[in-house]
């Protein structure tokens, strides 16, 4: 690239300021969060992706230099769209990932599901983890579930969201024996995902990793003149 082309010292400067000001609003969303699937901390999360991504490549360009940290994107591991422009029916994949964490408390919560419900078979099945895992997934839908994840003894892990493009809506029964097979990522019209590896910008030592990209680009600055 030639040094005409290049980006100007002031303009990776302000591209920094940006990713701070992305990262303050992303924190502020995260704080203020009303749900599991807050579409503000969406928001925030994809303008401080966007900000850094921006001063990253300024940055390369100028210093040929790149940030100690990476956001990762769901566009990185999906094919472009490929589906209908208007499509006539939706698809919607969810994935969420548990670790038993407290299996006698998962246990002790089927046994009280299953003492309420006058056809229980007193215990034989809420002893044993399947068992309990059938009595809690068949007494409460996933989405309360996933709020109330802690008092049944699970672990929350990594959890995807999938909104694929159909021409048409399938037949009654017509996927039920392979529901995922057909999950074409051309088709996703958008996604959403949940995972601890975001939540690594919200740490304080993201702060320190700010501070140090700042004086070091001072540095550079100072040397320029």
């Amino acid at each position: 690239m030639s040094d005409a082309a290049q980006p100007t010292a002031a303009e990776v400067r302000a591209a920094a300021e940006a990713v701070k000001t992305a990262l303050d609003r992303h924190l502020a969303a995260v704080e203020r969060r009303t749900g599991e699937d807050d579409p503000a901390v969406y928001e925030a999360f994809n303008e401080l992706a966007a900000a850094a991504e921006v001063y990253d490549e300024l940055l390369y360009d100028r210093y040929d230099e790149v940030t100690p940290f990476e956001i990762p994107g769901a566009e990185d591991s999906l094919p472009p769209y490929a589906g209908p422009e208007e499509p006539n029916a939706l698809s919607v994949l969810i994935r969420r990932d548990y670790a038993v964490a407290e299996p006698q408390r998962l246990l002790a919560q089927a046994q009280r599901i299953e003492a309420a419900d006058d056809e229980g078979v007193g215990g034989a099945v809420s002893d044993t983890v399947h068992g309990a895992l059938g009595i809690l997934f068949g007494e409460f839908e996933p989405d309360e579930i996933a709020s109330r994840h802690k008092e049944f003894g699970l672990e929350e892990s990594d959890s995807t969201l999938w909104v694929l493009a159909a021409d048409e809506p399938a037949e009654p029964g017509e996927w039920l024996e392979t529901p995922f097979e057909q999950a074409d990522p051309g088709r996703v019209i958008c996604r959403f995902d949940v995972s601890s590896v975001f939540d690594e910008l919200d740490d304080g030592d993201d702060e320190d990793l700010v501070d140090d990209i700042e004086d070091e680009e001072l540095e550079r600055l100072d040397a320029d003149r």
